[in-house]
């Protein structure tokens, strides 16, 4: 461990790292006056700090002489040291310094538009703020980014399990679906429980493809494709008719439970099993900015929408 400003010495051991930088620019320098100079302080303050390490050490490192000072016998034997100290120094601050700049840089994340405007937004400004160094891209395409050919860094991705070559996939929570209305609905309305009720009532179809596939495949076992009275083609479009009182729809619980202004009308639906997926490529395993970004998200995700 390296010794604190004001480590004293125990047993031999060494003062203070600013007695030893004081130590260094005289010796180097061959006054006081000089180093006071090179290190921007007093002459007092330097002649002081060495008078202050040779106490500590109970040696003598320097002989003081009109010309200047001179290096003791001793003041030569610990001259390589304090030099070797001071070089394990600079590579710890250098070794720091790479690192910050490892960290730093851009991460484009890739999730569908309904997480991004729902349970994600207060999650990536929290990672914003732990992370002023690193620059968030959130990407809300439609399409299914691939993260092998570089089109994005990290994806969140709902499924039963992420296909692809070369990718780090961590399941964070299970993904229920059920049916919504809006509050606004059910004052009109009143809130449907029952099959036969959602046989009487008006959804809005849509969202994403992947998203559509799912809804559609459950309107139609259930009879109710005929109810769509209104298409999205994307699943923020879907959220806002819902959110509008325009009808019902069948939308993520991670992303609707949350919203006050949207009433579950069902349990989750069964047969409607997926996941919530954090996926990236290994190529990205050793890149600080992924791995900040990474531990960050994993722990935040499951316990923000818990």
């Amino acid at each position: 461990m390296l010794p604190t400003h004001s480590a004293k010495v125990q047993n031999g051991a060494m003062h203070d790292w600013g007695d030893i930088r004081h130590f260094l620019a005289v010796a180097e320098t061959g006054s006081t006056l000089a180093a006071a100079r090179t290190l921007q302080v007093s002459q007092t303050t330097a002649a002081r700090r060495i008078a202050a390490l040779e106490e500590a050490l109970g040696l003598t490192l320097f002989e003081r002489r009109q010309s200047g000072y001179s290096l003791t016998p001793a003041g030569e034997t610990l001259l390589a040291h304090a030099r070797a100290a001071e070089d394990a120094i600079r590579r710890v601050a250098d070794e720091a310094a790479l690192l910050r700049r490892a960290a730093e840089g851009v991460v484009r994340l890739t999730m569908s538009p309904i997480f991004a405007f729902t349970f994600m937004a207060p999650i990536v400004r929290d990672l914003r703020t732990a992370h002023p160094e690193i620059r968030i891209e959130i990407d809300t395409s439609e399409d299914v980014r691939d993260l092998a050919g570089g089109e994005a860094d990290v994806a969140l991705r709902v499924c039963h399990s992420p296909t692809g070559a070369g990718l780090i996939c961590r399941r964070l929570t299970d993904d229920p679906w059920t049916v919504y209305c809006s509050r606004s609905y059910a004052e009109q309305h009143g809130v449907p429980r029952h099959l036969p009720e959602l046989a009487r009532a008006p959804f809005i179809g849509g969202g994403e493809p992947g998203v559509w596939a799912q809804y559609l495949e459950w309107l139609t076992e259930h009879g109710l494709e005929g109810q769509v009275v209104m298409h999205h083609n994307s699943s923020t479009g879907l959220l806002a008719a819902v959110r509008a009182g325009m009808g019902l729809a069948v939308l993520p619980c991670l992303a609707a439970d949350n919203d006050p202004d949207l009433i579950r009308c069902l349990p989750p639906l069964e047969g409607v099993s997926v996941s919530l997926w954090l996926v990236y490529h290994e190529r990205l395993r050793g890149e600080p900015r992924i791995r900040a970004v990474l531990d960050f998200l994993a722990p935040r995700i499951p316990r923000h929408i818990g």
